[in-house]
Order: structure tokens, then C-alpha cells, then sequence
């Protein structure tokens, strides 16, 4: 957490707000959701989202917002992690182990090629 000790400090801390916010909502906007249910998160949940993370941080990427959702209901196919980029449809993948994250990160994220051997069929 940001410890703000003068005006300076808070407005950096709005500016740097601001940002994120507009980020959001610009199009094409990557988005990854992980679901962290109990289910998700016994199967290595927390790995993949790690291995997400730091893949961006690497790469030093920006435009993609990382979430976490509750069970997706689909606890077979844990751990899950959907890609939404722009207007696309969402593609949902499953038994995302770390390796899996970061080859969905590089090949879809960045890429633009779905991952297809690790799509959850429809």
C-alpha cells in the first residue's frame, strides 16, 4: 500500500489511478480472469495466476487487466483462466498449469493465436 505523506504524493497516487481506470476501458483491452474458487485454487490456481503476473512484469506489458472470479462451475477443467481481448469473444481455457499460462500469454495475449489444445469446448 502507497504511504501518502503531501499533496504531491496524493496526486501521484490519483494520477496514477486515473490511469488504470482509463486503461479499463480503452478498446481493445486485454482481459484475464482466473477463476480462484476452493476447487480452482486446490489445483494450482494461484501458480497460474503467478505465472500471468509474471509474464507481464517481464515482458513489461501493458493494456491487460489481470481479475480473479469465484468457481466457474467447471471444477474438472480447473485451473481455468479466460482471454478477452476487445471486442472478441472470450475464450475460456482449461488445465491452465503455469507453462500452459505463460504459452496462452505469448501465443494469445500477445500474439492473437488461440491456444487451441487447452480450449474448453463450448
Amino acid at each position: 500500500m502507497t504511504t501518502v505523506k503531501s499533496l504531491e504524493d496524493l496526486k501521484r497516487v490519483r494520477e496514477e489511478a486515473l490511469e488504470k481506470r482509463k486503461a479499463k476501458v480503452e478498446s481493445g483491452q486485454v482481459q484475464v480472469i482466473v477463476a480462484m474458487g476452493t476447487c480452482g485454487i486446490a489445483a494450482g490456481a494461484r501458480e497460474t495466476m503467478k505465472a500471468i503476473l509474471d509474464e507481464i512484469e517481464k515482458d513489461n506489458l501493458s493494456g491487460i487487466v489481470v481479475t480473479q472470479t469465484g468457481c466457474m462451475g467447471m471444477c474438472e477443467w480447473e485451473p481455468i483462466a479466460q482471454v478477452i481481448v476487445g471486442d472478441q469473444p472470450k475464450v475460456t481455457y482449461g488445465k491452465v498449469t503455469p507453462d500452459v499460462a505463460r504459452k496462452i500469454m505469448k501465443d494469445h495475449v500477445i500474439g492473437g493465436k488461440i491456444v487451441e489444445d487447452h480450449v474448453i469446448p463450448a
